[in-house]
């Protein structure tokens, strides 16, 4: 129903609470572009290359930023979660599209969170009809590499702008994530060990630096792992700019 009377929708009536009432608005003014959620990489109409992220993360840091004041863009792969209130959402599949969308809005972002799980590889291939299985005793497919979209980000970024890139490994955690780090010309890594993390609603994670320092986080839930990565990216934002 519409028209006078008619109820908030309850959603959005907590969010403007939430808002209204929420410390810090250190982000007023700004906007913010993240990414969340995996990417589908197809193989045929009914098989894809995917991964587990949930992009409850994600989903999380855009959330914060609109609370803390920003004008967030949201750019998430598939996921099973409602639309944040007060995010501008934009929906994509595969990793190409992310990587297009994602070097459309970057120009106008202060700060870019990149937490998407995005698929590195896609088939070189992709079947238009489903592959069948009888008369193969294995099915081989060749895989070509995908953009990279924290590289390319990167390279684009302007001093003014802070870059927040993320890691998730299953060895030689804090080695791997400065090596990305220092390769992809991020501000920061946020990075995590793979068992910990997929799908719950919290999150233990490290800050990795330029400098090789680490800051170690203890376990949050996401909505205060992402205030605790804006804060930080704001923080680098006002230090360039002042």
């Amino acid at each position: 129903e519409t028209g006078r009377g008619r109820l908030v929708d309850p959603q959005v009536a907590f969010y403007m609470a939430e808002k209204a009432i929420y410390q810090p608005k250190s982000l007023s003014g700004l906007r913010v572009l993240v990414t969340a959620g995996p990417t589908r990489e197809w193989i045929d109409p009914v098989r894809y290359i995917s991964n587990p992220s949930s992009g409850k993360m994600g989903y999380s840091v855009a959330y914060v930023a609109s609370l803390m004041g920003a004008h967030v863009d949201l750019v998430s792969g598939p996921v099973n979660l409602a639309p944040p209130v007060g995010v501008k959402l934009y929906k994509v599949e595969t990793t190409s599209e992310m990587f297009d969308m994602v070097l459309e809005l970057f120009p106008e972002a202060h700060i870019t969170v990149k937490s998407a799980a995005v698929s590195d590889f896609k088939p070189s291939f992709t079947s238009s009809s489903k592959i069948k299985k009888e008369g193969l005793s294995q099915l081989t497919i060749e895989l070509a590499k995908n953009p990279d979209i924290l590289l390319e980000l990167g390279r684009r970024k302007r001093q003014e702008q802070v870059l927040v890139g993320f890691a998730l490994e299953t060895e030689d955690i804090f080695k791997n994530a400065y090596k990305k780090l220092k390769e992809k010309g991020a501000d920061f890594i946020v990075v995590n060990e793979a068992s910990v993390g997929f799908g719950g609603e919290e999150n233990e994670v490290a800050f990795v630096y330029p400098s090789g320092v680490v800051r170690f986080l203890p376990r949050f839930h996401k909505k205060k792992v992402a205030e605790e990565i804006l804060k930080e990216a704001n923080g680098i934002r006002i230090g360039r700019c002042y």
